[in-house]
Parts: C-alpha cells; structure tokens; sequence
C-alpha cells in the first residue's frame, strides 16, 4: 500500500472537452488542469458524472487516464471515475489508473442496475481491494437509485483499508451523521454543492472534509475558500458569508442536469469545451443569457485574466 492521499477543500468535478466531431479535447483539458492548479482547487475529479463517462468507451476513458494521471502529476492532485457496466469492467479501468499512476480512483454504483446493499457492499469491496491507490466512494442515489446506506459504508470503510473519502450527494444530512459516528471521524466526508441539497454548512459542522463540486469550475478560489474545513467560528462565518455570495452561480450550475449547465457556464467563460454529447440538449436561450450576466457581475473573466 503507497502513500494515501486523503481529501481537504475543494475537490472540482471537470467536464470532458469535445471538439465538434466530439472527439476528446485533451489539450483543452489541460487548460482545464492549469487554470485549476493555479487557483486553489485541491483535487480534480476526472470522469465523474460532470465528465460524461456514460458516453465515452473504456478506450476513451484509458486515453483520458493515461493522459490526465501524467500531466496532472505535480501540478495538482486528480481521481478517476472507473465505473464500468460490471464489477469486472470497473476493476479493470481501477488497475489501469493505478497503472498510470494515478492519485486515486471514484467508484459510484454502476448505474441503472438498481442492486441491494449486500451486493453494493460487496461491489465496493471488490474494487477497493482491487488497487492500492487511494479510493472515494460517491454515493448519488439520484444518478443510480441505489443509495449506498450509512450502514454500508461504514462496513466498508472497517473492510479496506484504502478507503479515503465518502463524498454524499443526497438529501439526508441524518446519513452523514450516522456516518461521521460510525468512522469515528476518521473517514474523510465531502459533499455534493447542489443549492437543492444545501449540504456544505450541516457537513462541514459535522467535521467533513470539503466539498466535492462543479461550481469551482466557475469560480475555484471562491469555492476553495467556502470549502476549508472549520477549526473555529471564524471559518463558520467565512463559509456561510462566501455561500450565500456564491448561491446565484451555484443555482446556474445546477439549472440543468449536470452536466449540461456547467458545461454550458465553462464555455461561456471561455474554455471551448464543446458541447454535451446526444442526447442531451443545451440550456435554453434565457439559462445562458443568465449566465453571461452573472459572469459580468462576479467579474469573473477579469478575475481569472481570461479572454
């Protein structure tokens, strides 16, 4: 087992970039590393749902991690989301990443399979096991159905030992609790920023890591401020202030599914992602025009020196 690395602040799930014929954009995604490795985001979450990975072939997702696991190294840290189809498809992209020496992997519930907590537990198991790089469980139940319990993941976190975080994306702050009891503290929690969840202040009072968001792929040294975990009452304060001034980009990001909005809001900010793949749309007319507003307001173009 090599050096762990364990979550702090802003972890930011960044879109794939596609060029017209939606062909990966590597180059734009390096862009994407260099501006986030130069404005406080921690960790990157590459080919999580922000990524599109149910659209891509595992060869696609290999290309991304060879390529992302060597630029990245040294500059910042990133994960790869591995979820495959199957528990063996999900291992393999595991092994691959740490192949490439990657910094860690992403595993969620393979999606649309709906399976019970004892397969769910055993799934997580399997992969954890499977490498010795670092390991973040996501739980999104809306993406997947299957909600991984509180129950669950605290088996897990006592049955690997390379378990480092638990990122929640769900509206049960009572989970997160149950959580943070049962780890003892000792297992790194983050949370989703969705506004309709409103997770970051209930989690980061519970003793959790950070966040694990798209909103930092708007504006990444606000969101690594609000996501610094507390040590007194003057980061509670911080986080609620840059939360509440922050709410209206937030609410843009998530004002379509993810991630058709943010991906939306990247472009507009300047980086020539492309587009979301069929089937899904962009957002509508209004959505954007919002946007453009809001990146006048934030003055965000002359914050981040970009064109």
């Amino acid at each position: 087992m090599g050096k762990l690395i364990y979550p702090e602040g802003s972890w930011v799930a960044i879109v794939t970039p596609f060029t017209e014929n939606n062909a990966i954009d590597l180059g734009v995604m390096h862009d994407l590393v260099d501006f986030h490795a130069a404005n406080g985001t921690s960790t990157l979450l590459v080919l999580g749902s922000t990524g599109e990975p149910t659209t891509l072939t595992i060869e696609e997702k290999k290309t991304v991690i060879k390529d992302m696991a060597r630029y990245c190294k040294g500059k910042i840290h990133a994960f790869f989301g591995v979820t495959h189809g199957d528990t063996e498809k999900t291992i393999e992209l595991a092994r691959y990443a740490q192949e490439q020496d990657a910094d860690g992997i992403v595993v969620v519930v393979p999606p649309y399979l709906c399976p019970d907590q004892a397969s769910v537990l055993e799934y997580l198991i399997d992969v954890c096991l499977s490498v010795d790089i670092s390991v973040g469980l996501y739980n999104n139940p809306a993406r997947v159905v299957a909600n991984v319990n509180a129950e669950t993941v605290i088996t897990l976190f006592n049955s690997v030992p390379n378990l480092v975080a638990d990122k929640e994306a769900m509206p049960n702050v009572g989970q997160i609790a149950t959580i943070q009891e049962g780890t003892h503290g000792e297992l790194p929690i983050l949370c989703c920023d969705s506004p309709a969840y409103a997770l970051t202040l209930p989690v980061l009072a519970f003793g959790g890591a950070g966040t694990a968001n798209v909103t930092g792929n708007i504006h990444p040294r606000a969101m690594a401020e609000m996501s610094r975990p507390w040590k007194n009452f003057e980061d509670v304060q911080r986080t609620r202030r840059i939360y509440n001034e922050l709410l209206p980009i937030m609410e843009a990001c998530y004002a379509a599914t993810n991630p058709v909005a943010v991906k939306t809001f990247v472009r507009l900010l300047g980086f020539p992602v492309g587009h979301c793949k069929r089937p899904m749309r962009d957002v509508s007319p209004e959505i954007q025009e919002g946007m453009k507003w809001l990146i006048e307001e934030f003055e965000l173009k002359k914050i981040y020196n970009l064109k």
